[in-house]
């Protein structure tokens, strides 16, 4: 039986070869050698998201819409939201903050010239959002995103901020611009923020795990985001030499992807970012916090209308 509450479906767009953990095996600089097997994923989720009539918000990595503009084009025709995922997929804590805006830069001008429409949506590569990277947000907002999916609120080998709120919220930056904060989903057990949300966690976790999370989320009033890539639909994929633990990270259940967010579109109800906003189904404010980036903190603001 399906909750009353809307949850967030994401979609991060990228291939195989350009996920985190491989960006040591594989530089970037050898990007253009590898095999592009993404399309067929894509068209299986597009075809699932008509199937449940489900919108979604997709973050789309630069390099990819720059050299198949076919995809994103495919993706607006049917109807989601478009957002960059930055342009190479760069960890943002290590470059430098002007390498960091040539590459959100560069990724929405390639999008923005794809569809016509201004980009609005952003999700940092890896979640790379962290104390040391909160002038990000800032060049972020610089840039005309509203939304943003970048923050983890748990601990992590390359993201997480675990302190930060669980729930959807609203950030006023120093330089008087607002952003809309959906942080990704976890589960409060034995004081610790459980991922939830998505990608390994959809595959490694026990399903009726991720339900409970979802459903205990929904009951407090709290929309879930959701997000999974397309190459975790792609079992047939090369296999990278990896160690055993990003191995097991990697490649595990990846046959189990698209079953499960099956279920989920079944058995809860899910929208895009954007929708989410309008619909804005708790029924009461987003709380609202100042950041300083600076001190890098984050303080609840006085300015609660």
């Amino acid at each position: 039986m399906r909750t009353k509450i809307h949850n967030a479906m994401t979609v991060d767009v990228e291939d195989w070869f350009q996920v985190s953990v491989l960006r040591k095996a594989i530089d970037y600089k050898d990007w253009e050698k590898q095999e592009i097997r993404i399309l067929p994923s894509i068209c299986r989720i597009l075809d699932l998201f008509e199937r449940h009539q489900v919108t979604a918000t997709f973050f789309v990595l630069g390099w990819i819409a720059e050299r198949f503009p076919e995809i994103v084009r495919t993706i607006q025709k049917y109807g989601h939201e478009i957002g960059s995922h930055g342009y190479a997929h760069r960890i943002i804590y290590e470059h430098s903050r002007d390498e960091f805006v040539a590459d959100l830069a560069r990724s929405i001008e390639v999008l923005q010239s794809i569809t016509g429409e201004k980009v609005v949506y952003y999700r940092a590569p890896s979640f790379s959002i962290t104390h040391k990277t909160m002038w990000a947000l800032e060049e972020l907002a610089n840039h005309g995103i509203i939304y943003d999916s970048s923050i983890f609120p748990i601990k992590h080998d390359i993201g997480g901020m675990p302190e930060m709120p669980r729930s959807p919220f609203y950030l006023i930056l120093q330089n008087g611009l607002r952003l809309n904060e959906f942080p990704l989903s976890t589960l409060r057990l034995w004081r610790e923020n459980i991922p939830i949300s998505g990608g390994g966690y959809l595959r490694l976790l026990p399903y009726w795990f991720i339900r409970r999370g979802i459903k205990k989320n929904n009951d407090e009033g709290i929309p879930v985001v959701l997000y999974f890539h397309p190459w975790e639909l792609d079992t047939e994929q090369p296999k990278i030499k990896l160690s055993r633990l990003s191995k097991f990270r990697h490649y595990t259940n990846i046959d189990r992807t698209e079953t499960r967010v099956r279920d989920l579109l079944t058995e809860f109800k899910f929208t895009s970012l954007g929708e989410l906003c309008k619909m804005n189904p708790i029924e009461r404010r987003w709380p609202e916090f100042a950041i300083d980036t600076n001190k890098r903190n984050l303080r609840r603001s006085n300015n609660q209308g």
